[in-house]
């Protein structure tokens, strides 16, 4: 046998088995191993230059797809053309908690599993404490979060963390709404799963419905309704169809609105100044692809032929200097007053401060200001 021959009954390793008989033959082979080594630096160089064009997003475009971009309203959210969100804010999340903190307890209650409807529920220290007055009944504060329809949850931690500073320094029950966001369920969904929520709540009148906390100390003579941005026009809404539909046994005291989510075709006051005022026109086509557009009466008051119908009598509006929405909060008031609805709105501007400081300072001097405002607001009954 020649020193660059394999005889045949050495290459047939699997059948013979005789692994030893190769392994020292190639190895004392000084141009075999000197092949081997070549090769190997030939694989590894095709490896290096033609591996990246071999798996180019241009020869697969599948490769690529996930993280092409349909939309990107950063920092907010953005969607993919696979269909994938992502949301960019107001993902983090804080349990509820059947431990006192801050003198407030709160769980979470399901009414919908299909929908993924359920509310957050927060219960002053004043009736925990108070075994011997079980019946105690306490005024009922709803809160829709903000968030352009799109972010943020009840779970939010400064959205839970607010509304249980409500409910502390104002002795109320509280019951903060979590809603389907577009765009995977798009506008109108968040309204009438709104509405849901408020009927399920209402559903505890007369001590029958499915929550003990609601049933036995919500007192549904005294309840308000409000929120923050998107949340706020929500709360208006709101307001508008217990005027229209009404909600047996309950009686809507007031609404806040703070930094109100309303919005028009034509600019008013500073906002035809803003630089981001296409981008509020943007938002909202995003959460309502179906709807007619910043004219539609759920984002425009001046436009809604039920704008007097609000199902309550008193009304509290905060804006802030700063915030592109600020006319058209102070807009609102001037549509109440001119189409004669017949109730009392208070409006409250911020000198200084920008859209919701109040949610995300929550300890500066002039959130914990509006916070009393608030707090005035539910005890002036």
């Amino acid at each position: 046998m020649g020193p660059n021959s394999i005889s045949t009954r050495t290459m047939i390793l699997s059948s013979t088995g005789e692994m030893s008989s190769f392994f020292p033959f190639v190895f004392g082979n000084k141009n075999i191993v000197s092949l081997y080594i070549k090769g190997y630096k030939f694989f590894l160089l095709f490896f290096l230059l033609f591996f990246p064009l071999l798996v180019s997003p241009h020869r697969f475009p599948t490769l690529s797809r996930d993280n092409d971009v349909a939309f990107d309203l950063s920092p907010l959210i953005k969607v993919y053309k696979n269909g994938r969100v992502e949301r960019l804010e107001g993902e983090e999340v804080v349990p509820p908690s059947l431990v006192l903190r801050n003198n407030v307890e709160s769980k979470d209650v399901i009414i919908s599993n299909k929908e993924g409807i359920s509310v957050r529920i927060f219960m002053p220290k004043t009736i925990l404490d108070d075994c011997s007055n079980q019946k105690q009944k306490l005024p009922l504060f709803v809160y829709l979060h903000g968030g352009a329809f799109i972010i943020y949850t009840p779970f939010s931690p400064n959205y839970h963390n607010y509304v249980k500073s409500v409910v502390s320094k104002a002795n109320v029950i509280g019951v903060s709404i979590h809603y389907r966001r577009a765009p995977e369920h798009p506008i109108p969904i968040a309204y009438e799963d709104s509405w849901l929520a408020l009927k399920w709540v209402a559903s505890h009148v007369g001590g029958n419905g499915s929550d003990a906390w609601l049933n036995q100390h919500a007192d549904f003579e005294k309840v308000f309704f409000a929120g923050d941005s998107a949340g706020a026009n929500l709360a208006h809404q709101m307001a508008i169809r217990v005027g229209l539909e009404g909600l047996p046994g309950v009686k809507l005291e007031g609404v806040v609105l703070a930094n109100p989510y309303f919005w028009g075709v034509d600019r008013i006051g500073s906002e035809s100044g803003k630089e981001f005022a296409p981008k509020v026109d943007m938002l909202w086509r995003f959460a309502s692809p179906k709807s007619s557009g910043s004219d539609d009466p759920l984002i425009n008051p001046d436009k809604d032929p039920n704008l007097v119908k609000l199902g309550c009598k008193r009304m509290l509006v905060f804006v802030a200097e700063k915030d592109i929405l600020k006319d058209r909060g102070l807009y609102y008031k001037e549509l109440l007053q001119k189409r004669g609805w017949n109730g009392v709105v208070e409006v409250i501007e911020t000198k200084g401060e920008d859209h919701v400081f109040h949610i995300f300072k929550p300890t500066s001097h002039e959130a914990l200001v509006l916070l009393n405002h608030v707090v005035t607001f539910i005890k002036h009954v």
